[in-house]
C-alpha cells in the first residue's frame, strides 16, 4: 500500500485525536456507540439470513435489499471498531499505512453506496413505470450484473485518488482532528502539493455524488408521473409505499454526504464534521434495516416464519 515517495515520509503514525472528552464521558460515548454497532450488526445480518432463507424474497428488490446491507457492514466495520477502540483505551495512533488504507476502503464502501441507491431506485422506476415488463427488465441474473458493476464501478473510479494519496509524503505534524482516517484531514498533514490530488478528488466526488443523486431524481420523477396517473387512491399510496424507505434513506444519506463533500474542507476546521460523520458512519447503517423492515411487510413476514421454524425445530429438538 505505501510505495514510492511513502518510504521518504518521516511521519509512520497518525494521532486520531478523535473526542476530546473525560475519561467518563468517553466510556459513555463508548457504550452508545457500541451498543449502536452491535444492533447495526444484528439488524443488518437479520436482513441477509431473511432474504437468503426465504424463497419468497429471491427477487431483485430483496436481492439488492441484502447486498445493501452488506455494504451497511463493511462500512461501519472500516471504521467503527477503531473509533470504539481508541474511546475506551489509550492508545490513539494508526501506522500511516493502516490509516491510507482505512481511508481507500471507506472511500470503495461510500461511492458503491451511492450506485447501488441509484439501482435501487431505476428497481422501483421498473416495477412502477412497467410493472407488466419488470420480470423481464429486472431478472435475478441481471439484477446480480448491476451489483457486480456497483462493485467494479467503484473500484475503478477510486483507482486514481487512491493511488495518489498513496503516493503522499507526510513529514509532521501528524495529528488528525478526527476520529478516522478520511481524505480532507490526510491531505492537510502532507508536505506534497496536494492540488492536483484534490483537483482530481473533488471532480470524481461531484461526478459520483451529483451524477447519481441525478439519476435517483429522474427515477423518481418518472414515478410520480406514472403514480398520479393511478386512477384509484389505494394505487397511489400502495405505489408510494413501496418508494417511501428508499427515499427516506436517500435523503438521509445525501443530506449528510452533500454537507461534507461538495463544500471546500480542506482549510476548513474539521472538528465542525464531526458531529456529521459521526451520523452518516454510526447511527444511519443502524437506521437503514430499521426503516426497509418497518415499511417492508414481506421482511416481517419472513421474519415471523423464520421465528416459527426455529421454534418449532426447538420443540422438536426437545422432545
Amino acid at each position: 500500500m505505501t510505495t514510492g515517495n511513502m518510504n521518504h515520509s518521516s511521519v509512520t503514525e497518525f494521532i486520531l485525536l478523535g473526542f476530546s472528552l473525560s475519561q467518563d464521558k468517553r466510556f459513555y460515548l463508548f457504550t452508545i456507540f457500541l451498543v449502536i454497532y452491535l444492533l447495526t450488526l444484528m439488524a443488518n445480518v437479520m436482513i441477509i439470513i431473511l432474504v437468503y432463507s426465504d424463497l419468497r424474497l429471491h427477487s431483485p428488490m430483496y436481492m439488492l435489499l441484502g447486498n445493501f446491507s452488506f455494504l451497511e457492514i463493511c462500512y461501519t466495520a472500516v471504521t467503527v471498531p477503531k473509533m470504539l477502540s481508541d474511546l475506551i483505551g489509550g492508545n490513539k495512533s494508526i501506522s500511516v499505512a493502516g490509516c491510507i488504507t482505512q481511508y481507500h476502503f471507506f472511500s470503495l464502501c461510500a461511492a458503491t453506496e451511492h450506485f447501488l441507491l441509484v439501482i435501487m431506485a431505476y428497481d422501483r422506476y421498473v416495477a412502477i413505470c412497467y410493472p407488466l415488463h419488470y420480470g423481464g427488465i429486472m431478472s435475478n441474473a441481471f439484477c446480480l450484473k448491476l451489483i457486480l458493476s456497483c462493485w467494479l464501478i467503484s473500484a475503478v473510479s477510486l483507482t486514481i485518488p487512491a493511488l495518489s494519496v498513496s503516493e503522499l509524503n507526510f513529514c509532521g505534524p501528524n495529528i488528525i482532528d478526527h476520529f478516522f482516517c478520511e481524505f480532507n484531514p490526510l491531505l492537510k498533514l502532507s508536505c506534497t502539493d496536494t492540488y492536483v490530488v484534490q483537483f482530481i478528488f473533488n471532480c470524481l466526488s461531484w461526478i459520483i455524488i451529483m451524477g447519481c443523486l441525478m439519476c435517483i431524481a429522474v427515477s423518481y420523477t418518472n414515478i410520480i408521473v406514472t403514480v398520479i396517473n393511478i386512477p384509484s387512491n389505494y394505487g397511489k399510496r400502495k405505489a408510494f409505499s413501496t418508494c417511501a424507505s428508499h427515499l427516506l434513506v436517500v435523503g438521509i444519506f445525501y443530506g449528510t454526504v452533500i454537507f461534507i463533500y461538495l463544500r471546500p474542507t480542506v482549510d476548513s476546521p474539521f472538528h465542525q464534521n464531526k458531529f456529521v460523520s459521526v451520523f452518516y458512519i454510526v447511527v444511519t447503517p443502524m437506521l437503514n434495516p430499521i426503516i426497509y423492515s418497518f415499511k417492508n411487510e414481506s421482511l416481517r413476514k419472513a421474519a415471523v416464519n423464520l421465528i416459527e421454524r426455529i421454534t418449532a425445530h426447538t420443540s422438536e429438538r426437545d422432545i
